[in-house]
């Protein structure tokens, strides 16, 4: 055969052109029932797909219209098997003359943050030590231990009751860092045995759900201090934060509760309800409504052992008050810790920022000391968290000072404050937001 022979079955045939699309196009399809999203400059139908998201449709859902490459790179480990999902859901690539980021976000700052995490990679910082996340199991094992043994020894008497209580609600406000580690796969290269721990961590040794916790936190993570977005900031009418919130409120007569006092009533409502009430029943109704068997028998292999441990001491309903009474304890430390970085700054409307950008304007960090990262679960690291969530816990304070040099560069500020103010300034955060909703309700 010639040169020109056989070029029919046999031969690799031209694909065809890719589509192209604009922004203005990929923009409209930002609707629960119709969503598009763009990663590294490729268009994907995420519509029928979004149900079947492990982290769930809504977290993928807030990236609809949007650039998404760097929440993309932020939540996945292995992202050449994520990629082998992805590929059905390509329909075609940002048009040659487009940006790469929509809506105006600055591509300077994206390019350098892009920049900054090809360099901890590079330094191996995504790279975990498992001896630090045996030796943080081992001491809430301990800890679960000393609470039986002092019960046992000690008796079941108001001195010996509270001791335990601490020494519990210690132990549970730990395995809740603890769980978040595993829950963000910063722990084990394979996602699966981050999952598998997982679910022992949040299901055996505290009575929750893996699933809510992914479903919940990643939309935080994903679109933090946004209403309508991240569920964080969705405060039932309990609370109006920030200032676009109380203002509406104020406009529109809204008085579900006398708002310029929730500086004040968050000390009887806020830390001290959250876990035992709020979170305990959500948790509960969201693994039966959704009929999440896997969780739930996690969850039970908690109470039945809870029961079991404490029963013979304190009876049934004595075990269930001293079970509310280690939750309320815990949920004071929980709320504190949690706030401290996040209520504090803007909470607002989406602004469409680039994903740099929107983490530093709704995270702030905590001083650095043995007690700050141990009492936080090294969320007193919360900017570096946010950017890189997948990184483990003992490096973020190796990545720190590049991110606030980063900072610095695009005159972004980077807020790091000792921990009693930290904690102070959720108190004045609310008697500010509170205020404007109150000059808001009787001036307009």
């Amino acid at each position: 055969m010639g040169k020109g022979g056989n070029q029919g079955k046999g031969a690799t045939e031209l694909e065809a052109p890719m589509p192209t699309f604009r922004w203005e196009e990929i923009q409209k399809h930002n609707l629960r029932t119709d969503k598009w999203l763009v990663i590294d400059r490729k268009v994907y139908n995420i519509t029928k797909w979004s149900s079947r998201h492990p982290g769930g449709q809504r977290v993928i859902g807030h990236y609809a219209g949007e650039d998404a490459t760097d929440a993309f790179l932020a939540f996945h480990r292995n992202l050449d098997f994520v990629r082998k999902f992805m590929k059905p859901l390509l329909i075609g690539e940002l048009a040659p003359d487009e940006p790469s980021q929509d809506r105006g976000k600055n591509s300077q700052i994206t390019e350098d943050f892009r920049a900054l995490r090809k360099t901890a990679e590079d330094m191996n910082l995504f790279k975990s030590n498992q001896l630090f996340f045996l030796l943080h199991l081992a001491h809430i094992i301990a800890m679960e231990s000393i609470a039986w043994f002092t019960i046992f020894y000690f008796g079941n008497g108001w001195i010996p009751t509270i001791i335990t209580a601490f020494v519990l609600a210690t132990s549970q406000a730990q395995a809740g860092w603890l769980q978040h580690d595993y829950g963000h796969l910063s722990v084990y290269k394979k996602s699966m045995w981050n999952h598998i721990v997982h679910k022992f961590i949040i299901g055996h040794l505290k009575g929750a759900s893996a699933n809510w916790w992914n479903h919940r936190h990643f939309q935080h993570h994903a679109k933090p201090n946004i209403f309508h977005k991240d569920p964080d900031v969705n405060m039932l009418h309990v609370f109006v934060l920030g200032e676009w919130q109380p203002i509406e409120y104020g406009k529109k007569k809204l008085k579900y509760l006398p708002y310029n006092h929730q500086h004040e009533y968050f000390f009887l409502i806020g830390p001290p309800l959250l876990i035992p009430l709020y979170f305990q029943y959500q948790i509960i109704m969201t693994m039966i409504v959704r009929k999440d068997w896997v969780d739930l028998a996690w969850a039970i292999s908690y109470y039945t052992r809870f029961f079991i441990t404490y029963i013979p001491f304190y009876g049934v309903l004595g075990s269930i008050l001293f079970l509310n009474f280690i939750r309320f304890l815990e949920s004071h430390w929980f709320v504190w810790v949690t706030q401290m970085n996040h209520i504090v700054m803007e909470i607002d409307r989406e602004p469409y920022r680039d994903w740099f950008s929107s983490q530093l304007a709704a995270t702030c960090n905590v001083e650095q000391s043995f007690f700050n990262d141990w009492f936080s679960g090294h969320l007193n690291f919360q900017i570096e968290h946010h950017l890189f969530p997948t990184m483990p816990r003992h490096n973020l304070h190796k990545i720190a000072p590049l991110v606030r040099s980063l900072c610095a560069k695009h005159g972004i500020e980077y807020q790091e404050k000792p921990l009693l103010r930290a904690l102070q300034d959720i108190i004045g955060s609310l008697r500010k937001s509170g205020q404007l909703w109150l000059d808001a309700y009787l001036h307009k």
